[in-house]
């Protein structure tokens, strides 16, 4: 696509990545994704807005051959699906000099060889002139690396937010529709921002005192209206969880999804909402999504060999990783003739620091007893769900 106006003077750059279906050769992308950069035309100064991934750098090339000089180039993170361009573009624009932080600077140095002659350093509030513009920088650290930055147009009061406020989401038109945009910008969030919540709700308080009219990220579309992805991270990040169980589960021989549908219809007969993922089917950004305001995490796993199932496995380590509000989890499951599964799965979501809830294993196809005990887990899981408030 060509450049297109965002207003008469600040152009979306960057391409639309409409084939792209997985991102870090980790994350599903359903609907594609951009890599945005802005062009910011000053009376005086004309800047680039950070650059694209490196697979779309002709895309970028091309848009840049109507600008005949750059003054700047603003780089909000090292990245390299944002700067991974960078230093095609300082070759093409000799005169122009990189603008970022001390951190930043180390990174992009250490990533991509860019000489330390061809940067400016700011520091956070710091502003930079284009005349009758005026670049305002905000240390926006941890959303999602520790060297991220966001840039203010004052006159404008737009907010170029780099990875904050993000949706992998590959359209042709330039503005967020806000029924289109949030599913896809919960599952960002989920993704790659929730394991740093209490930075969310610092950044968050920074941005507080500014008037932002249009937030421009470099990935999805831009917002016009700013208020509802913005009060969206508040409470992703900072409200309680819901009354929700995730059940994210395998099951080899039926066993365990025996146990998976009783632990269902419990909880939804004593009124508790419940997600479950069949982890041969799942991807992990849907599971993600869900543990954002999961109140209870209860993992559904046979025994492989004497462990939990290698699937189940990847889903503690994530659900680990992520951190997020969850106050509860669980194991059910079955097994043959031995299992080290609470052992295994415990120690990879102790990173949650969520009480565990006593766990239910069968040995084998599970019995009376067996849906007995889940149905006290079921119970447990309500009793604790309405002391914290959840109901």
């Amino acid at each position: 696509m060509n450049a297109r106006f965002v207003t008469s003077d600040v152009s979306l750059m960057g391409a639309v990545d409409w084939d792209r279906t997985l991102f870090d050769a980790l994350i599903p992308l359903p609907e594609g994704t951009t890599y945005n950069a802005y062009l910011v035309r000053g009376s005086e100064k004309t800047v680039l807005v950070d650059a694209v991934d490196p697979v779309k750098l002709d895309v970028l090339m091309a848009q840049l051959d109507a600008v005949d000089h750059l003054d700047y180039l603003v780089a909000q993170h090292a990245e390299q699906d944002h700067s991974g361009s960078i230093p095609a573009v300082l070759a093409r624009y000799p005169e122009a000099v990189v603008v970022t932080n001390a951190k930043a600077k180390e990174l992009l140095q250490e990533l991509l060889d860019i000489p330390a002659d061809r940067f400016r350093i700011v520091a956070d509030g710091e502003t930079l002139s284009l005349g009758d513009k005026t670049l305002r920088f905000i240390y926006l650290p941890w959303v999602h690396w520790p060297e991220t930055m966001g840039t203010y147009l004052e006159e404008e009061h737009i907010l170029f937010s780099c990875d904050f406020f993000g949706s992998h989401r590959a359209q042709s038109g330039i503005f967020a529709e806000k029924d289109l945009v949030m599913l896809g910008a919960k599952r960002y969030y989920a993704e790659i921002m929730m394991p740093f919540r209490g930075f969310i709700l610092k950044n968050l308080d920074k941005l507080a005192g500014l008037q932002i009219d249009m937030i421009c990220p470099s990935h999805g579309p831009v917002y016009k209206d700013p208020t509802y992805i913005m009060d969206a991270y508040r409470d992703w990040a900072g409200s309680p969880p819901h009354n929700k169980v995730v059940i994210p589960f395998i099951s080899m021989h039926g066993s365990t999804l025996k146990m998976v549908d009783h632990l269902t219809a419990s909880l939804a007969d004593r009124g508790v909402e419940v997600e479950r993922f069949d982890l041969t089917t799942s991807d992990i950004g849907s599971i993600a999504m869900s543990l954002v305001d999961a109140a209870t995490i209860v993992i559904g796993t046979p025994a492989v060999l004497t462990g939990p199932h290698p699937k189940t496995i990847e889903i503690a380590y994530l659900a680990g990783v992520l951190r997020p509000k969850t106050q509860f989890v669980s194991i059910i499951g079955s097994y043959g003739w031995g299992q080290r599964i609470v052992d295994v799965l415990g120690g990879l979501i102790a990173p949650l620091k969520a009480e565990v809830l006593t766990p239910v294993l069968a040995k084998g196809d599970p019995r009376a007893a067996d849906m007995e005990a889940i149905d006290v887990l079921a119970e447990t899981i309500v009793a604790k769900h309405r002391e914290a408030g959840l109901q």
